[in-house]
């Protein structure tokens, strides 16, 4: 602690942290010479990745260490649902587990080591591959290969896309069995049909299956 008078500088220190900067003091040990304030560019991408997530229903929130002023300010400019600023990695820890008791499951998405605890803490770790430290990509369980966030939206939309098409794959493949079974007892199926419907319902299943190739 240099002592600084910080008073006659706080309407000017809270009027950055209000446009979502962060405010440095540059000074001697006798006084402040000047004031540095700096920000983090929101990346033109970040809008309309929140906007995909709520489109599937997904509650948005920012967990970060900056100061609440700035992580307020960042917030309402893309639209989250609910930001936390000031915390300390054990503090995303402990945000992500009352989401959890609160929502259910949740998806914590991070590139950073104070990120990596509440990585592995959360149902689904997700790691911003391009930019992501290594403790964040061995801590999450899903790393993409890019730091474009409409991926976030798009991994969680093929991964749901994903889930109907085993479950179709599942009663489709049931059905042709139970109606194979049923031939059996009237004396209709044949060795070469009950083939042809095994083979056929691999066949449609694998079809079936491939349509995630073309998801976008």
């Amino acid at each position: 602690d240099l002592g600084w008078e910080v008073t006659g500088y706080r309407h000017m220190v809270d009027a950055f942290q209000d446009e979502g900067k962060t405010v440095i003091f540059l000074g001697t040990r006798e006084k402040i010479e000047g004031i540095i304030a700096a920000a983090d560019t929101v990346r033109e991408e970040s809008l309309s990745a929140v906007q995909n997530l709520k489109a599937q229903g997904i509650w948005t929130v920012m967990l970060t260490g900056d100061n609440r002023r700035t992580a307020r300010a960042v917030a309402e400019k893309i639209k989250l649902d609910e930001f936390q600023g000031e915390l300390l990695p054990e503090n995303k820890v402990a945000a992500v587990k009352s989401y959890e008791r609160k929502f259910g499951p949740v998806a914590m998405v991070g590139d950073g080591i104070n990120d990596a605890p509440a990585l592995a803490a959360a149902g689904i770790g997700i790691a911003m591959g391009g930019a992501g430290t290594d403790t964040a990509l061995e801590t999450s369980d899903i790393a993409l290969m890019s730091d474009d966030l409409e991926k976030i939206p798009f991994a969680i939309g093929l991964s749901q896309k994903a889930l109907a098409i085993i479950k179709q794959n599942i009663i489709f493949a049931l059905v042709v069995k139970l109606a194979a079974v049923a031939l059996v007892f009237p004396g209709i199926l044949t060795l070469w049909i009950a083939i042809g419907a095994d083979t056929g319902a691999s066949l449609a299943v694998i079809a079936n299956g491939m349509r995630l190739l073309r998801a976008k």
